[in-house]
Order: structure tokens, then sequence, then C-alpha cells
């Protein structure tokens, strides 16, 4: 087995045991160095948004003191979430490998399909507002804001 897939592995284990969240645990390895690591905390910080992939991020970016993780990779005990797959690219990790798929998840009981298909009715202009009502409202006023940033010269992108 991988090294890196084994330690994603044994973090998914570790909550079977714990109970803190899913059966998922993920690392992200820079220069052959493990940089981040992170398992599903889910239910211990009720947070919807510590998914495996979420935490290592946060690990690895505050271990480097960097949002950027450009050439780092990430190994997951599973195939990532809509959520954790954005996370990554926003990220700039450009590798990811997996272990279980997300039908293995589906077949425990995460779903995530709906999230996959909301997002590709949302590219054919069609909207689910049972799963997601989205409204735009006062940009007239928020883009204000855009403007300001626009034109100011200390501005950093990321």
């Amino acid at each position: 087995m991988n090294k890196y897939m084994e330690i994603a592995k044994e973090l998914a284990d570790d909550n079977l045991k714990t109970n803190v969240g899913g059966p998922f645990g993920a690392c992200i390895i820079k220069d052959g160095k493990i940089i981040g690591k992170g398992s599903n905390h889910v239910l211990s910080n009720n947070d919807p948004t510590a998914h495996a992939e979420v935490m290592a991020i946060r690990d690895a970016c505050k271990n480097i003191n960097s949002y950027d993780l450009s050439g780092a990779e990430l190994y997951t005990s599973c195939y990532p979430c809509p959520m954790c797959l954005s996370a990554t690219i926003w990220s700039n990790i450009k590798k990811v490998y997996y272990g279980n798929t997300k039908e293995d998840a589906a077949d425990i009981g995460f779903r995530d399909d709906y999230i996959y298909n909301f997002i590709k009715d949302l590219a054919n202009n069609n909207e689910d507002i049972q799963i997601l009502d989205l409204k735009n409202m006062d940009r007239d006023e928020t883009i204000k804001t855009f403007d300001n940033f626009s034109n100011k010269e200390d501005k950093t992108i990321y």
C-alpha cells in the first residue's frame, strides 16, 4: 500500500474508534514531506465543513504559513465531495489520489450525488430550489465594494 494512502486510511480508521465524524482521512504531501493531515470532524466540531480534506488543507496551510499549496499532493481515503474538490482547487493542489469511490461512499450512506446534480443543473441555468434557492439582491450597492477593491493599489489576488 502507498505509504501516504496508508496514513489517510489510518486517519479514517481512527474515526471509527472516536466517532468524531465519518470514516474519512486525508494527508497532504509536498516535496516528499507530510505538511498536513486531517480526518472528518463534522460531529465533534459541529461543523459541516470539517471534512478530512478541508481539515488537511487547513493544517497544511497553517504549517507552511501560506494559503497556496501549489506543488502539493492530496491523498484521501475517499473521492472528495464537491466542497472538498472546490477547496482542493482553491488551494492550488493539482494532484489527488483517492481510495474509495463516491459510489462506495453512497453505499454506506454518504450521498453527494444531489449536490453534483445541483451544480450540473446550475451550469444549464436550471435551479432546484428544494436544494438551494439562489436570489440576486442589491447588486447596485454590493458592487461598490468590488469597484473599490478593483481600484485598490495594494490588493492581493489569490
